[in-house]
């Protein structure tokens, strides 16, 4: 899977466009992120294991969400037409938790559906689940799956509810949005200087069976205190979210199945870090890209003797934050920095460079180019990935 959240260039040769699956109205994953596999024919074990894993698969319960990157997505609506289409082909589904205050449309979709009452325990409105145990319907909707339960409750958090609900063999399709993703949430609250204090671990979205990303276009979406740009990070987030859990649905196909995996360091990823590098987006996107491919980063700097003291303990906190990310720390010598980075990279078999760039360029970088200018040039069979900063 390639997603790339900023504009890059490539003088990489590439291969036609591969069939990939949607979510929601993208494409998030192809055949370039899938690991070659072995053609050993299996053994008898090994496919007594793929039967007993598929007869396994086939009797679980299985967990769809709906994922937000902002209010307004129509993430509830999506929910509940999924539910009421299903009713419609014949399955038995139920409303399990849906919000107190419904739009018209939201009313019209969900008007078919049975809808099992929240209990309210000290004033807080809870899935009960006893009823939904004892009912015991094919698929149950549930809205809202980041809300916290009133203390005392057999769970703290309704995600747990769920989690209780699928161990039941009861299907589950749910929404959430992404500021309520507890690995997420400190990001997007830069971004919108939104604090929530109710969340879901990434790990359970891990655990879904198919995810889907509401898109819209930010220009219609949101409640009108996002800038364009703003939104437009947050349905980035959202689409890299949604690849990792589709790449814990791929391995977790592989194992079902008995495919031995044999995975090769496909991406060796070198962050040239500078005094104004925004090194903490880099490292983040990084190490995503390594963990992804199971590759290789790499933190490159050089030593310059005209940096000021702020400039080298920005170079250091850099330096720092990478050791964090496990990336490998290498300090180059030499009088021309591309140069030196492509010699490196070369070297080493490098496979992109993310570099940092100011938003404005002087008038002479304008007139006769710059350092990246030439960088993008050279870099022959590399991808370079600029990261702007101020």
């Amino acid at each position: 899977m390639r997603i790339k959240p900023l504009w890059s260039t490539s003088t990489r040769s590439t291969n036609p466009p591969s069939a990939g699956r949607e979510i929601g109205k993208m494409v998030i994953l192809d055949n370039k992120g899938v690991p070659p596999v072995s053609d050993k024919k299996p053994t008898p074990e090994q496919l007594l294991q793929q039967l007993e894993s598929d007869e396994e698969y086939q009797a679980v319960a299985r967990l769809k969400i709906f994922l937000g990157y902002a209010s307004g997505v129509g993430k509830s609506f999506k929910m509940l037409d999924e539910g009421r289409r299903r009713h419609q082909r014949g399955q038995d589904v139920v409303v399990g938790a849906i919000q107190p205050d419904l739009t018209a449309e939201l009313a019209h979709t969900v008007s078919a559906l049975e809808i099992i009452p929240l209990r309210v325990v000290d004033n807080v409105p809870v899935m009960d689940i006893p009823v939904i145990l004892m009912r015991a319907p094919k698929v149950c909707l549930v809205d809202g799956l980041a809300y916290d339960n009133p203390p005392g409750s057999v769970h703290a958090k309704r995600w747990q509810d769920v989690d209780q609900l699928l161990k039941a063999g009861i299907s589950v399709i749910t929404s959430v949005n992404l500021q309520h993703i507890e690995e997420k949430r400190e990001r997007v609250e830069a971004i919108t200087g939104k604090h929530v204090s109710e969340t879901v671990p990434l790990s359970f979205l891990q655990m879904a069976d198919e995810i889907v990303v509401v898109d819209a276009p930010p220009s219609v979406c949101g409640d009108g205190k996002l800038t364009q740009h703003q939104l437009s990070e947050l349905r980035e987030i959202a689409l890299l979210l949604a690849a990792d859990v589709v790449d814990k649905q791929l391995e977790r196909y592989l194992a079902r199945h008995g495919i031995e995996q044999l995975w090769g360091t496909q991406e060796r990823i070198a962050v040239w870090l500078s005094p104004g590098s925004d090194i903490t987006r880099m490292l983040e996107s990084g190490a995503r890209n390594r963990d992804r491919f199971h590759g290789e980063l790499i933190t490159v700097h050089l030593n310059r003797p005209e940096w000021s003291p702020e400039q080298r303990h920005a170079v250091q906190e850099g330096l720092t934050a990478s050791r964090a990310k496990g990336a490998e720390i290498v300090e180059l010598d030499g009088e021309d920095a591309v140069d030196t980075i492509l010699r490196f990279a070369r070297l080493r078999g490098i496979t992109q460079i993310y570099v940092g760039h100011r938003s404005r360029d002087s008038w002479w970088e304008r007139a006769f180019g710059s350092d990246l200018d030439r960088l993008i040039r050279s870099a022959e069979g590399i991808d370079v990935r600029v990261f702007p900063h101020n």
